[in-house]
């Protein structure tokens, strides 16, 4: 039987990566699996220094574009997504947080993940930053879906055109997300 670290190795493993930059992610990311039990955040905001996270990328493909929300803490537009709970698949934790974070019945589109990252936090309060390794996974979507966003995370949803997004200051989103767009092809 596997353990969920070796589960997570596997999830990341197979990830075909878009450029370089994923590729370095997926590396990293594999190093950090091959050398640590714990990959869980355990203490907020930090604990420990580098842990597992799941987005949701809920994207409609008839017209190319994705739902985005502004995070209150991050200052940024990213996709909804949180904290892979002790023991928990990632992909059950992407169901999760759509549910928690948007209120909506999720279809994933596979479950396995579509991308990974590895991402240094910018610094919040008592938080000197942390690393979040995470698995982005996509979300079928439409655009006119009913959604009830999370006040305490989230100021506003919107749905973004993929063209809107590649066109737009990349500094408003998260570092990743044009990228992302580009490798699932919308």
């Amino acid at each position: 039987m596997r353990t969920p670290v070796e589960l997570v190795h596997e999830l990341v493993r197979d990830i075909e990566p878009l450029d370089e930059l994923e590729a370095e992610h997926r590396r990293d990311a594999l190093q950090w699996l091959e050398s640590t039990d714990d990959i869980y955040r355990r203490i907020k905001p930090a604990v420990p220094p580098r842990h597992l996270v799941s987005y949701v990328t809920v994207v409609d493909r008839s017209d190319r574009s994705s739902l985005l929300v502004d995070h209150i803490l991050a200052g940024l537009w990213l996709p909804p997504g949180g904290h892979v709970d002790p023991d928990e698949h990632p992909a059950v934790t992407a169901d999760r947080e759509a549910r928690e974070e948007l209120g909506i019945e999720p279809v994933l589109a596979a479950d396995r993940p579509a991308f990974v990252t590895c991402t240094r936090t910018r610094t919040f309060g008592a938080d000197p930053g942390h690393t979040d390794v995470s698995l982005w996974y996509v979300l079928a979507g439409i655009r006119d879906m009913p959604i009830t966003i999370d006040p305490r995370e989230f100021t506003e949803a919107r749905w973004w055109s993929h063209d809107e997004v590649h066109t737009t200051d990349p500094s408003r989103f998260d570092p990743h997300y044009q990228r992302f767009l580009t490798k699932i092809g919308t």
